[in-house]
């Protein structure tokens, strides 16, 4: 993973890897009837994002030898590299630290409840039991985690462990080195069309058909497949589809996010879940051109209306926090906090602020009645609700207003310069794909495994519910990928 793009060449060089996948009309092939095999690997994963990765990393771990990795875009990292990058994991080191208790059971319960007992509750002890193990094993290969957990939005719990480097650097910087120092191929460019079973809804995974500078090719797996291609956020067909809600919104994932890998999954038997839960969280606002964030520290931030209104707890779950945003008459709110949380993000997204405040969709102000002049918001309205919050619900540790929790009631927004920026929504996770089990085995419609066929990461569904927890989707990969890579890395050669 490259760690000097930017967003918009990010963006371009997606498309263009959307585009390829999209015009590889070719023959399906969903048997191994007819198919005649171009190359061989023992394991076969398809994305390079974190859970990608992380699956291609852990198999050789476990002892395969000959893995690739294809990725259809034309740089590695997926969603992983454009991520916030916090990841959360119960943790016996740093939480005692700050006086926080925490443990995987408490992790668990929340995870359930965020996701109203959607969830598979398997699956989330898995996700939860092996989270510092996630932790401890991506430092080992080099990760560098800062010495403080923090609640990010949506997390629920001060459990979120911030990556040294911004965003998904990190974890692309520790996994592509990995991956070669492994002899891994990692293979940019290259779309995957079909999954190959023995027969269409019966017998092993076999292979994959994928497309290489425009040819059909046929790869076979001798041991395993592993399906690692995200969810469907870059396909709006499918995302309104099944949560028509979300109608009008754009997306702050990668156009590469399309869907059709599960879709693959599913003409061999694999059976989706949870595809009507879509998760949004703060973006631009329509009409408006960057995605800027000032409200990765609940503690201290808050959601203002144009009136100068408070509008929700900042600690709620994500979905609560949309319905409030997008409950507004202008369907946006903004965020505004001081410049001791402003300082505390890093240096990539404080840049993007700058940038904003260029065009017009961010600003900075010494004073709260001169920064809502300049967005455009109630001086008088702004004004009394920041001197509500720090002189009310910070001094006495209750909200009575929204219920944010004491924990989060501890940081007064008094140090200028406050800084502010739009608040809109876009559509950001899909908890919905194939059904997995805690081996990260692609299941079928009666719940029994597809031999040879794991999956890990977004693509996954049944994980998460209703409502994916703040900083749980770069655990997910990491823990499921690491286990559908072991697991495939078991599988005796075929």
């Amino acid at each position: 993973m490259t760690a000097n793009f930017n967003r918009r060449s990010i963006l371009r060089m997606a498309g263009a890897g959307t585009a390829l996948a999209a015009a590889a009309g070719f023959a399906r092939a969903e048997s191994s009837e007819g198919v005649k095999w171009d190359e061989t690997h023992e394991v076969v994963v398809i994305g390079s994002g974190g859970a990608g990765m992380a699956a291609a990393v852990k198999a050789a771990q476990t002892g395969a030898k000959d893995i690739v990795v294809f990725e259809k875009l034309a740089f590695t990292g997926g969603n992983t590299l454009i991520a916030q990058g916090f990841m959360n994991a119960a943790d016996p080191v740093r939480q005692p630290r700050q006086g926080i208790k925490d443990s995987p059971e408490n992790h668990m319960k929340q995870t359930l409840a965020a996701g109203d007992f959607r969830g598979d509750p398997e699956r989330v002890r898995v996700l939860c039991e092996n989270a510092y193990g996630a932790v401890t094993w991506l430092e080992s290969l080099g990760m560098k985690f800062k010495d403080n957990v923090i609640q990010i939005f949506g997390a629920l719990y001060p459990r979120s462990h911030i990556p040294a480097l911004p965003k998904g650097q990190g974890y692309g910087t520790v996994l592509s080195k990995a991956a070669k120092d492994l002899g891994i191929k990692v293979e940019t460019g290259v779309a995957m069309t079909e999954v190959i079973r023995e027969k269409a809804f019966d017998g092993p995974v076999l292979g994959v058909q994928i497309i290489r500078k425009g040819k059909p090719v046929y790869v076979r797996a001798s041991r395993a497949v592993v399906l690692a291609a995200g969810g469907f956020s870059g396909n709006k067909y499918l995302r309104e589809l099944h949560d028509p809600r979300v109608k009008g919104l754009g997306t702050d994932n990668l156009p590469g996010s399309t869907g059709e890998v599960a879709m693959a999954a599913v003409r061999v038997g694999g059976y989706l879940v949870g595809m009507d839960f879509i998760q949004s969280t703060p973006g631009a606002p329509a009409g408006k051109k960057m995605k800027l964030l000032l409200n990765f520290n609940v503690n201290g931030s808050i959601y203002v209306d144009k009136r100068g209104n408070r509008i929700v707890n900042e600690g709620a779950r994500r979905d609560v926090i949309r319905d409030a945003v997008l409950g507004t008459p202008e369907r946006y709110a903004y965020t505004v906090c001081d410049n001791e949380n402003f300082m505390s993000y890093d240096e990539v997204n404080r840049k993007a602020i700058h940038e904003g405040i260029k065009i017009n969709e961010a600003w900075t102000a010494p004073t709260i009645r001169e920064l809502a002049e300049k967005m455009g918001v109630d001086p008088a309205g702004l004004e009394k609700t920041i001197n509500r919050y720090n002189d009310e619900f910070v001094k006495n540790g209750v909200d009575p207003d929204f219920g944010k929790t004491a924990v989060n009631l501890t940081k007064r927004i008094e140090k200028g310069p406050f800084w502010a920026c739009y608040t809109g929504m876009t559509v950001h996770h899909t908890m919905g794909g194939p059904n997995t089990n805690t081996k990260a085995q692609v299941l079928d419609w009666q719940g029994n495994a597809i031999p040879r066929l794991y999956a890990a990461g977004e693509i996954t569904g049944g994980i998460h519910g209703t409502n994916r927890v703040g900083g749980n989707a770069v655990l997910d990969c990491f823990v499921f990928g690491q286990i559908a890579g072991e697991n495939a890395a078991r599988e005796k050669i075929a």
